[in-house]
């Protein structure tokens, strides 16, 4: 444990995670700070660590199980009102086109004057090359990279602009980093643009009860970490009085929560079998131990009693206590689950906005894209990303659309299909695409052209998208071995109008049903419009 204190000896203790990054387990020393900021490690001669204050707490959380942390989250005021958020400062840290010279001074040797912005997802290994990064932090790395890009910018709405906010402080509730545990060029991109926001905020903005007390924390250990080695200047960086402490959360016991559940699912078993339960004696445990003597020494000498009868009248003794057996009734059986009859609307097929899109980092065909598909906080194989739930979504699509058309566009995804791994990133979705169809005899060799199925301009992400007259609830999540994607996916073409439909002719399991539409049914939304390619008539959509 370290410590340390201001030359007049007045000590404002904080705990700070650092990571030991090498060995891949994180190790963690306590640092305090005086108030003047001066933050000299001394040897302590005891532990000096402040629990009351929430800033402390904000530097804790990072070390603590993430099943607490999450008991710890507190709702964001995404309407706060907040004077001053683009407020710039006269420093270096002002704009965020000088990232490039900010990190060349701070990393001369990794950081070349070639170094382009392009470059910068790249940046992380060369910056620290004791830590080594899988392929999905590599792409959520480039993700926070962007994200670090359209925070405070001038032009952007309040209302957003908080709500990015509230979303980056929920996110770092429960990491020490972006990435969890482990640094990346992206906290520093963050640090960068966030600092002359950061600094110009009220106290009140800052640890009341509805500021982003984790958004300061990670702001002050960026700046001050060993770990990122920043070289700036004491009047560059975000002054953090560690006393001026708006509003202290009341931290939730993990244990007292775990017990808390037990007894609520208890209480609501017993309320459950209340109607059949037996009467329970109360009382003393030896009370009842003696009763149950008397019980039973009673019992007996009914029982002999009746035999001294029995023997006078010459009747057989009555057999006392023992209880007739019942037989056992045979279990009904339970109801075999009723089969779904195959249907398109078995395919859960929404609106996506793909906020972003890159080059898969291991594979030249496949792009990997962040799309928003309205699914609720929380949904398996989901994540948040500039205060929107969204999926990664892995296309082979690189070669055959730009990327520069994969940005911020609407598309159609198919969102049921079980999520496969594809060169080391969990892809949770699809994204409909069109492409001629092959002649008799002839081999697809994927050359194109291809074109994404549109919605209407006015489709909003989420919205579910459906065939006409096959109207349905759509399986949660489609069983790979009934092959139900692969039955119905011939039926995907486009019209000569470039109208996305389903031929019913292609799918021979539909045919001979006399209850089904024998007409093209077009692919539309909620609101009646239809989803199109821009070209390609009688093409494969898949």
């Amino acid at each position: 444990m370290v410590s340390a204190t201001g030359s007049n000896g007045c000590c404002c203790e904080t705990l700070l995670a650092l990571l030991g990054l090498a060995s891949g387990n994180p190790t963690f020393g306590l640092f305090s700070w005086h108030a003047s900021g001066s933050r000299k490690p001394t040897i302590a001669s005891r532990p000096q660590v402040t629990l009351v204050r929430a800033l402390t707490r904000s530097y804790l959380r990072p070390i603590l199980p993430v099943q607490q942390l999450s008991a710890n989250l507190r709702p964001v005021n995404l309407h706060q009102p907040a004077p001053n958020r683009f407020c710039a400062m006269s420093s270096s840290l002002a704009s965020s086109s000088d990232l490039l010279n900010f990190l060349r001074g701070t990393y001369p040797s990794a950081v070349s004057s070639s170094t382009s912005e392009a470059d910068l997802s790249a940046l992380s290994p060369q910056l620290f090359p004791d830590t080594s990064y899988t392929d999905n932090e590599k792409v959520e790395t480039s993700q926070w990279l962007t994200t670090s890009s359209r925070l405070a910018t001038p032009d952007e709405d309040e209302a957003k602009h908080a709500e990015r906010l509230g979303s980056l402080n929920i996110h770092l509730s429960t990491r020490t980093t972006l990435l969890g545990a482990k640094p990346s060029v992206a906290d520093i991109a963050l640090y960068h643009r966030l600092a002359p926001t950061v600094k110009s905020w009220s106290a009140e903005e800052r640890t009341g009860e509805h500021g982003y007390h984790h958004i300061v924390r990670f702001v002050d250990f960026v700046q001050n970490a060993p770990l990122f080695r920043l070289s700036l200047k004491e009047e560059d960086k975000v002054q953090i009085d560690l006393d001026d402490i708006k509003f202290v959360h009341k931290p939730i016991d993990a244990k007292e929560e775990k017990e808390r559940k037990k007894k609520e699912k208890a209480a609501a078993a017993a309320a459950g079998d209340s109607q059949t339960a037996l009467p329970v004696r109360t009382g003393k445990p030896e009370d009842g131990a003696k009763q149950n003597k008397k019980e039973n020494a009673a019992d007996a000498g009914k029982n002999a009693e009746n035999k001294a009868k029995g023997a006078l009248t010459g009747d057989s003794a009555p057999q006392q206590g023992k209880k007739e057996k019942k037989e056992k009734q045979p279990k009904p059986q339970k109801a075999s689950p009723k089969e779904t009859p195959l249907s398109p609307c078995l395919i859960d097929l929404r609106v996506g906005h793909i906020l972003k899109a890159i080059n898969h980092p291991n594979a030249d065909s496949l792009y990997v894209s962040t799309i928003a598909c309205g699914d609720p906080s929380g949904t398996d194989n989901t994540f948040e990303y500039e205060g929107q739930v969204v999926r990664t979504v892995c296309s082979g699509l690189n070669g055959l659309v730009p990327l520069e058309e994969m940005q911020g566009r609407k598309i159609i995804a198919v969102c049921n299909l079980k999520p496969v791994t594809m060169r080391g990133i969990k892809s949770a979705a699809m994204v409909l695409a069109a492409s001629p169809r092959l002649k008799e005899g002839e081999e697809d060799h994927h050359g194109g052209p291809v074109e994404l199925v549109t919605p209407p301009i006015d489709a909003k992400a989420g919205e579910r998208v459906i065939f006409e007259g096959w109207a349905g609830e759509p399986e949660g999540v489609l069983n790979p071995k009934k092959k139900v994607w692969e039955m119905l996916q011939p039926g995907f073409t486009t019209t000569d109008t470039m109208e996305v439909g389903f031929d019913v002719s292609a799918v021979p399991q539909l045919q001979g049903d006399e209850s089904v539409k024998k007409s093209t049914g077009k692919l539309v939304t909620s609101t009646g419009g239809i989803c199109t390619v821009k070209n390609l008539t009688n093409a494969v959509v898949r």
